[in-house]
């Protein structure tokens, strides 16, 4: 086996349809809490991306004819290596990226469902007939339609979930029978390139039918406005989801972009309950996370209490060393991003915000921090933070709360925390969001659910079931 030894650095590898291939320059990786190395990637070109895309267009015809039951195989060999080396792929992701290894565990675990799900919805995924004669213009015939692999698939995946996200994708674009190619974070390149290996070293692959590059925007750009690929799906920021929608032309293209999570705490809730839901949607994975809790709108006659109460949760959070099993927040993923959340506190606090926990970084290490008597102007609440930072505003009752839920660019999930009927039933009806959430933070997502956001947030959604039809387009046949 390829799996490194504990410590050992290894170097990522592009792939060029099934060959490995490595470069004279490379990047190195250090992780975030140690700053050690712990591996390396080679350093791509557009010329690097137009290989891979060829080789992807070429190996598609006869991807597209390989039986479902050969690619159920496939994914279901993937899934057995994934299980047996379950430890070492969750102790990749924190040496790149940071993240707390009881968190990483859960990912890889959460990528074995996504790769099980995918399996499951295409098998079930089918046509349907209609009926042509409905029409007095119409006619009997024998019509229907069903579903076809598009062709060459482009991914483009983030670092805070470096494995999962990459499954949610590369899952049901490969059982689907398209020809992929990846361009993972370079935050995580090992990760990617082990994950990757496990289809391509797989007796069942489909030849080709998966490459990789690792890149800056000059490698995204080569694949984003090639004419080859059919569909471009991208996680991350919307100033780049902008880009990719002003660059790919006419194709699929499918963003997971931003967010600006919301929640509601009214009188009714059990704020006890509440606070220590809302520290965990808030600080986990240092906040890192497109569904992150970032602005909670509170009840006045209850604000202080919850306050309080989210302030003592957020001082008990265990920070610090992300190998430690107890950790439940470790660094940022670097300095800048550190940098970048004092500034958030800082400036809210100059507007005439309170400090109630945390604000202080030390390193790439920036604290749960709790910020209160926020307002609807300060920034700390318009734009994503993407930190461990959250915000409490007080609002007289849900409808204020929910003109200022919805006052937003984005609109990916929210949430509310009530016991009251018509406030939930107006939630669900009237929150401009893709997903919502009641009694429960709007970080919860389950892999199996339909995932993606409104306005800003994106265009598609994810989850196996949903993003096949991404990947796939409808041919309609008629039998006269």
């Amino acid at each position: 086996m390829y799996w490194n030894k504990v410590g050992e650095k290894m170097e990522a590898k592009i792939f060029f349809g099934d060959v490995e291939v490595t470069k004279t320059k490379t990047e190195e990786i250090k992780n975030p809490y140690t700053d050690k190395v712990v591996s390396s990637y080679p350093v791509c070109n557009e010329s690097d991306a137009k290989e891979a895309l060829k080789l992807a267009k070429e190996a598609f015809v006869k991807n597209k004819e390989i039986p479902l039951s050969q690619r159920v195989l496939w994914l279901e060999d993937v899934i057995k290596k994934l299980e047996e080396n379950q430890e070492d792929i969750a102790k990749t992701i924190t040496d790149e990226v940071g993240k707390p290894i009881t968190f990483s565990r859960v990912e890889v675990q959460r990528c074995i469902e996504t790769l099980r799900l995918s399996i499951s919805a295409s098998i079930e995924q089918h046509g349907e007939t209609y009926n042509s004669d409905a029409m007095p213009s119409g006619r009997k015939t024998l019509s229907f339609f069903k579903r076809v692999p598009i062709g060459v698939a482009v991914l483009i995946t983030p670092f805070n979930f470096p494995l999962n996200l990459i499954a949610h994708k590369l899952g049901p674009a490969l059982i689907s029978g398209n020809s992929v190619v990846l361009k993972p974070t370079p935050e995580a390149p090992l990760t990617a390139f082990k994950f990757a290996k496990l289809f391509i070293q797989s007796k069942y692959h489909s030849p080709n039918a998966l490459s990789v590059v690792y890149g800056d925007a000059a490698v995204g750009s080569a694949l984003v406005k090639s004419s080859i690929p059919r569909v471009i799906s991208f996680t991350g920021s919307v100033p780049v989801g902008k880009i990719i929608i002003s660059q790919a032309g006419i194709k699929k293209v499918s963003l997971e972009l931003g967010g600006n999570a919301a929640t509601y705490i009214d009188e009714s809730a059990d704020l006890e309950v509440a606070a220590k839901k809302c520290a965990l949607g808030a600080f986990a994975n240092s906040g890192q996370v497109c569904i992150s809790l970032q602005r909670i709108y509170v009840a006045k006659k209850v604000a202080d209490t919850f306050a309080s109460l989210l302030a003592s949760e957020a001082k008990n959070l265990v920070i610090g060393d992300p190998y430690d099993e107890d950790t439940f927040m470790g660094p940022l993923i670097d300095e800048e991003a550190a940098l970048r959340a004092q500034n958030w506190v800082q400036s809210a606090i100059d507007e005439g915000a309170v400090l109630l926990s945390g604000g202080e970084r030390e390193g790439k290490i920036f604290p749960p921090t709790v910020v209160g008597k926020v307002t609807d102007g300060m920034n700390i609440v318009c734009e994503e933070v993407f930190a461990p930072i959250v915000s409490i505003v007080e609002v007289e009752d849900f409808d204020e709360a929910l003109e200022k839920i919805n006052n937003s660019p984005y609109g990916l999930q929210y949430s509310i925390f009530t016991n009251d009927l018509k406030n939930t039933q107006r939630a669900i009806e009237e929150f401009e969001c893709g997903g919502v959430v009641i009694n429960d933070i709007p970080t919860v997502r389950f892999d199996i659910q339909p995932y993606g956001g409104t306005k800003l947030s994106g265009i598609g959604k994810e989850g196996p079931k949903y993003a096949l039809e991404e990947f796939t387009e409808i041919k309609s046949i008629v039998i006269c």
